[in-house]
């Protein structure tokens, strides 16, 4: 099955359907005309092999780099420009047993947190 992303004027994908096989090489005009579902569809792919990331709703498409970029999760996170993906401008701490890191914006830092045990 091939995968297909309706982008609005905005470059924001607003949906993403699954087109039959049999119709990839005409996502477009299948999902646009014969369904009457009207818009901007633009194919996408779950392995990343075109477009760099899976589009999902709420991601834009940039026209310049052909890629399907996830919303920033913070301001202060960076997008690499070869994977299309956002990182924080602190690599995260090793993991450990019991904790998990969560990224704190006001102090720009990861925070140590305790997984209660009836979640380890």
């Amino acid at each position: 099955m091939a995968h297909f992303a309706d982008i609005g004027e905005d470059n924001i994908v607003r949906r993403v359907l699954v087109v039959p096989d049999s119709e990839e090489h005409r996502g477009h005009t299948f999902l646009a005309f014969d369904l009457s579902l009207g818009g901007n569809w633009i194919q996408t792919s779950y392995n990343a092999k075109i477009r760099k990331n899976f589009a999902g709703i709420g991601f834009t498409y940039s026209e310049e780099h052909d890629a399907f970029i996830p919303p920033q999760p913070y301001d202060s996170w960076i997008l690499d420009l070869n994977d299309f993906i956002w990182y924080p401008p602190k690599t995260r701490p090793n993991i450990e047993i019991g904790k998990m890191h969560l990224w704190n914006e006001d102090i720009l830092d990861w925070e140590e947190s305790t997984i209660p045990d009836s979640e380890v």
